[in-house]
């Protein structure tokens, strides 16, 4: 069948993109903070038992984020002024108080992340999965104070409704579709595509393909000088996207903090949200089609 939910765009011939105070590459930390069932298969370092329910050495793995990783990772962001982007499972907000307290301090932006990382919507009906994303997005609402206004499925993950049943809401923009280095519309009215990585990522890099600290660093650095050069005439978005149980570990986590001081310290780079950035453009695309507009009344 063919893709419905957007067209296809060649960068080059879109309207430019203008970021806040000249910034050429507007850039989010998108930090997956999640909760997985113990006794279901997830994300693992060690296929051999990812199988087995308990899986001590899988999901040990995973927890150590949620408990260490992820308070070392805050110094860093702190320490830089990198404001996060977190994509939270709404079963955190229960689960882990502390992490919710420590975000709320900061005014982190909060990505709606599915209710936890063990369960996908894949083969619900319209109505199960509007009551499934209505209870994560009114739990997160509940919690922080506000609607969330982003979203990324566990595993990035949809159904064909799942857009549009954001929208219904009150949601702006999905992470989901990670083929873009700008942001732009779907189909579905009033619904956004922001960038999102699963190269830029530490599970992909140090789980799958096995980098080195020094090789995730490198390339987090190509990716920024890269994109860097291609925002000559239009605004880039890179985002970098890390879990606390794999870039949090002791032996990486200077790298993360390399990695965020060499994007901190860039020229014309925008330390921001997906959020913002979904904001920002939104304003532009706006005010670009109230200029283009044909006059109305008499000639």
């Amino acid at each position: 069948m063919d893709n419905e939910l957007f067209p296809y765009s060649p960068i080059h011939e879109r309207p430019p993109i203008v970021w806040p105070g000249g910034a050429r590459v507007a850039f989010y930390l998108g930090l997956n903070i999640e909760h997985y069932q113990v006794d279901k298969p997830s994300t693992s370092i060690f296929g051999g038992t990812a199988g087995l329910a308990p899986d001590p050495l899988n999901y040990g793995w995973r927890d150590y984020g949620n408990r260490v990783g992820l308070w070392r990772l805050i110094e860093s962001l702190d320490r830089h002024g990198v404001p996060a982007t977190v994509l939270l499972n709404s079963s955190v907000c229960s689960r882990y108080p502390q992490i919710m307290r420590a975000g709320l301090e900061r005014n982190w932006a909060w990505v709606a992340h599915g209710r936890d990382n063990s369960t996908f919507q894949a083969g619900m009906t319209r109505e199960e999965e509007r009551a499934y994303l209505t209870e994560i997005v009114d739990t997160i609402e509940d919690a922080v104070g506000h609607r969330p206004q982003g979203w990324l499925g566990p595993a990035l993950t949809e159904t064909f409704e799942t857009p549009s049943l954001l929208a219904e809401l009150g949601l702006g923009y999905t992470l989901d579709w990670t083929n873009d280095d700008q942001p732009y519309e779907l189909a579905v009215p009033g619904m956004l595509s922001v960038p999102y990585s699963i190269e830029m990522n530490d599970v992909t890099l140090f789980v799958s393909k096995s980098y080195t600290g020094p090789q995730f660093l490198e390339a987090v650095k190509d990716q920024l000088d890269q994109l860097y050069a291609d925002s000559a005439h239009s605004g880039r978005v890179m985002a970098l996207c890390v879990h606390p149980f794999s870039v949090g570990q002791p032996f990486r986590h200077k790298y993360l903090d390399q990695a965020l001081e060499y994007i901190a310290g860039h020229e014309a780079v925008w330390l921001t949200t997906a959020d913002e950035i979904a904001r920002v453009y939104r304003e532009q695309r706006a005010g670009s089609a109230t200029e283009t507009a044909p006059a109305v009344g008499k000639a």
